[in-house]
């Protein structure tokens, strides 16, 4: 018989989060600042494989365990910073000897819900990075980082008063800010890796249309070129920005307008059936890219060359 997989055990407050590793009742229902060094850690199979329901920023540091993210298995001995948000599974290799240092920020939906972070912190791609992309800091950059972190902590152990929320909304806007700033700086110092990264999405996109793999499977989508990069779709995008100015979306179409206009000047094929042969299900869908990329319809940039 076979033996049927354990599901994602869903940790849904902040409350339960304290309880289940042991640690006081939280001062604020709705945001907290862990110190991992206080955290027992146990081996508890059901905790293995879980569901955050909040968002979540972690520095770690001297991480001796494993965590697991898809199919891959990551070594954390140095200090990096990791970003999660709400539903996000998280599996981890749990050990009675698991060592942990550094500090967890936890952010409840609630708590930023009438701020305006609640929909700009949807626009901060790292929330969605996988786990080998994370931010590696400097030391510099970790004081900053954690220094923030105690300030949201001092905040909420104050007396609670009326501007309390908003301070502490401030500065997580100010430490997610400084990710963004930090994890461009790493995109600039990784920059070979970078380069190659464009180098091997470039060849991928060239043998797609090439060999005729556009016909069969339609266009290239953003999680079809990430996945076959073993790269996460926003971190690729948000790399792919940073080298480029143009995001992972743009780079396809870049690539469908290139092959469009080899096709266009030099076949007799009509202009639906140039569409039909780059994936398009509908001509007038191409026909709206072309003229958006090119200013002309794909008819008249025929015409210009016959």
């Amino acid at each position: 018989m076979k033996k049927q997989a354990l599901q994602p055990y869903a940790i849904n407050s902040v409350s339960e989060l304290h309880r289940i590793l042991a640690l006081p009742k939280p001062e604020h229902p709705l945001v907290s600042v862990i110190n991992l060094d206080e955290i027992q850690c146990f081996a508890d199979e059901s905790l293995k494989s879980v569901v955050f329901n909040f968002y979540s920023v972690c520095i770690k540091k001297d991480f001796k365990g494993k965590l697991k993210y898809g199919q891959n298995y990551y070594d954390f001995d140095e200090g990096v910073l990791t970003f999660f948000s709400p539903g996000q599974v998280i599996s981890t290799e749990l050990t009675d000897d698991l060592k942990l240092s550094g500090f967890w920020l936890i952010i409840h939906p609630d708590f930023i819900q009438n701020y305006p972070l609640a929909k700009t912190i949807k626009n901060y791609g790292y929330f969605s990075y996988a786990v080998n992309e994370a931010l590696f800091l400097s030391e510099k950059e970790e004081t900053m980082i954690a220094s923030i972190m105690k300030n949201i902590e001092q905040e909420y152990y104050a007396n609670i008063d009326y501007y309390s929320q908003d301070v502490m909304v401030s500065h997580i806007e100010l430490l997610l800010n400084y990710a963004n700033r930090f994890y461009n700086r790493q995109f600039i110092t990784r920059k070979n890796a970078s380069n190659d990264l464009l180098v091997k999405l470039e060849n991928l996109l060239s043998d797609y249309f090439a060999n005729g793999k556009v016909r069969e499977l339609g266009l290239p989508t953003v999680h079809f070129v990430s996945e076959s990069l073993n790269v996460s779709p926003n971190y690729l995008s948000d790399l792919l920005r940073m080298l480029t100015g143009q995001s992972t979306q743009q780079h396809i179409h870049n690539k469908v307008i290139e092959k469009a206009k080899e096709v266009l000047t030099t076949t007799s094929l009509s202009v639906s059936e140039i569409a039909y042969q780059l994936g398009f299900e509908r001509p007038q869908s191409f026909n709206k890219l072309f003229k958006s990329k090119v200013n002309v319809s794909p008819l008249a940039f025929k015409h210009s060359f016959n």
